[in-house]
Formats: C-alpha cells, sequence, structure tokens
C-alpha cells in the first residue's frame, strides 16, 4: 500500500475513503467552521522561498538537532490521540516508525498505549510525552512518573485545552471514545468501561492551570518542560521566564479556537519574542517538504506533524507512518538543495518572503 502514494495528500485521501465517518470527522476534523482548520494550510502557501545559487551542494544533508538531540530531519511526529482507533498496534506502530525513520515521537496523554509498552514493544528511539493537567492531581502525577520512568526525554504541555473546542464533526456523527478502547488515562481518571465524548474527556482536565503552575512543573517534573499551544508572543515571553525548555507554536491543529491565528503567521513574532533563549518549534498545515522549509527559514528549529502521521498508520500501520516521515524528508531535502543551502540550519529568513 504504502507504494501507492506519493504525497501526503494521497495518503490523506485514501485514508479519507477507508474510515468510517465517525472516527474520521474526528481525526480530520476541526472547530466551528473550520476556518483555522484550512487557515493553517493555507497560511504556509501564502509565503514563498527565495533560492541563492551557485553555491556548492555536491553534499546535502536533513539531519538536524532538537532539544540537544540528533534528529534525521527537523520533523517530529506531534502527539496525536486514539491511535487504535485506526490500526490494531496504535501508537506501538506510530513510535517504531518514529525511531526507525530517527525522529522523535511524542505520546499523547490519551494514547491507546501506556508509555511502559511504547517503550519495551517499540524499537529504541527518542520519546517525549504530552501532558494534559487533570483536575485530579494524582492522575496528572502518575502520567509524570510513567514518561520519567519509561525513559522519556521531555514533557510537552499542551496550554490551548481544556475545553474542547466546538467540534462539530464530531456532534453530527455522534462520535464517543468507544468503551472497549482502553486509554489508560482515561481508565486511571474514572474507570473502565465506559464512552467519552470529547467534551466530558476536557471536563476531566484543570481549567485553572496558570502561570505560576507552570513553573512549578518545571521545579517539579523532572524533564525539560516544552510548553505547545502558544502563538501569541506575549505568551512565548512569558513561557521563558517560567522555565520552558522549548515553546510549540501551535492551535491545536484548528481543533480549538476558530478563527484563531494560523501557526504560519504567528511563528515569526514567537521567534522573535523567544530571542533565542529556547527552541521554538511549530505544527499545524504542514504537509509539504516546502512547508518544512519555511519553518525552518522562518525560525523554527523543527515541524511537528500530527495528521500526516495518522494518515499513513491508517494505511500501512508502522510502514505508513515510515512512508509519510520519508516523503517529508525527501521533499525536504530537495527544497534545500533548491535553495542552495547544505542543512537545515543555514535557511534563513533571507530565503522567505510573504507571496
Amino acid at each position: 500500500m504504502p507504494e501507492t502514494w506519493i504525497t501526503v495528500e494521497e495518503a490523506e485521501r485514501l485514508a479519507s475513503e477507508r474510515l468510517e465517518p465517525g472516527v474520521l470527522g474526528y481525526f480530520a476534523g476541526g472547530a466551528g467552521d473550520e476556518e483555522t482548520l484550512r487557515e493553517n494550510r493555507e497560511a504556509w502557501r501564502r509565503w514563498r522561498l527565495v533560492p541563492r545559487v551557485l553555491t556548492d551542494v555536491s553534499e546535502v544533508t536533513t539531519r538536524s538537532e532538537v532539544l540537544g538531540g540528533p534528529v534525521s530531519a527537523p520533523i517530529l511526529v506531534a502527539p496525536t490521540a486514539f491511535h487504535r482507533l485506526l490500526h490494531p498496534e496504535g501508537e506501538l506502530a506510530t513510535a517504531s516508525a518514529a525511531a526507525a525513520a530517527g525522529t522523535v515521537f511524542c505520546h499523547s496523554t490519551l494514547a491507546t498505549v501506556p508509555p511502559a509498552e511504547v517503550a519495551a514493544g517499540a524499537p529504541p528511539g527518542r520519546r517525549w510525552f504530552q501532558l494534559y493537567c487533570f483536575e485530579d492531581e494524582g492522575v496528572t502525577r502518575a502520567l509524570r512518573e510513567q514518561a520519567v520512568a519509561a525513559g522519556y526525554e521531555a514533557l510537552v504541555l499542551t496550554v490551548d485545552a481544556p475545553p474542547a473546542g466546538n467540534r462539530e464533526r464530531d456532534f453530527h456523527t455522534g462520535f464517543a471514545v468507544p468503551a472497549e478502547l482502553r486509554v489508560p488515562a482515561l481508565d486511571a481518571a474514572c474507570g473502565p468501561g465506559r464512552e467519552y465524548t470529547m467534551q466530558e474527556t476536557f471536563d476531566l482536565m484543570d481549567r485553572s492551570l496558570d502561570w505560576d503552575d507552570l513553573a512549578d512543573l518545571v521545579a517539579e517534573a523532572g524533564l525539560p518542560v516544552i510548553v505547545k499551544g502558544i502563538v501569541a508572543a506575549d505568551d512565548a515571553a512569558l513561557a521563558v521566564q517560567r522555565g520552558a525548555a522549548a515553546i510549540v507554536v501551535s492551535n491545536h491543529g484548528g481543533r480549538q479556537l476558530d478563527r484563531g491565528l494560523a501557526t504560519a503567521e504567528a511563528l515569526t513574532e514567537v521567534v522573535d519574542a523567544v530571542e533565542g533563549r529556547v527552541p521554538v518549534l511549530v505544527d499545524g498545515g504542514i504537509r509539504r517538504g516546502v512547508d518544512v522549509a519555511l519553518a525552518l527559514a522562518l525560525g523554527a528549529e523543527a515541524v511537528l506533524v500530527g495528521r500526516p502521521a495518522l494518515w499513513g498508520l491508517t494505511l500501512a500501520g508502522q510502514a505508513g507512518v515510515r512512508r509519510v516521515l520519508e516523503l517529508l524528508t525527501a521533499e525536504l531535502a530537495l527544497a534545500l538543495t533548491l535553495c542552495g543551502v547544505t542543512t537545515p540550519g543555514e535557511l534563513t529568513r533571507t530565503h522567505a518572503r510573504r507571496g
């Protein structure tokens, strides 16, 4: 199956034909009128690359460093929930693909496979744990401890939820997390054997978090804390002040606040506000290697891809996720070469211009 598609958009189309409406709507959908969902893609298309010529590009590499460690390309696997809705191996397949590709796998709080099982069953690789803070502090603490014990390198604190966004596709289809789908974090919060809508899931989480809570988490976590879900420059500066190890410019894939700012539009202001003190990463709407190149040129150290990995998982499990990562990496390598640079770090704002 992987050989039959050669772009992320083809993988999305084929996966969409395979999934039943409720599951497809959950993974593909956004909030409200889905303007932010669409804008995340369109905003990258408003930027243009400015290639330089007559440079020696006989040896080009996509290899890079993110948060002090190596990656084969600055393309990471974003945290997404409920992978066993798409493939029986779930997060084990996704983590294995990321490890084989030489990049970072971000393990969601709402994963269907616990961190210890991924650590035991997937090949060794770089793994971060995405954290939602539950109202029950014991559940949150247990999640952190599991990530540390399983050898995860960092916590990725998602700050743009709760509550759940107005995901109207889910309302239309009646999507709920099936009772038979085991989600360890939800089992710990409420016990197994019941369905959850996304609204009910996010109602379990703490809406009172503030900047002091971030500082406390940084002090207590025992791992670097990456803050995901920032689009405002002032918030980026506050996160750095409170000890964040990195920032992810993200609007939750357009699934939270509709008509929110597209990540491609927010990126440069966040990079400027951070002033090089910590790495800035970005997600949202990345579908091509040229999108990755533009993000790097605008100051991101790396990108994260969520839905593209899920479409690969749907189509061919581990091999499908690996295929997506390889396609994006190959496209990035070509973009670097044609821009006249030999490494991702050589891209600067001189290589990008608004179209």
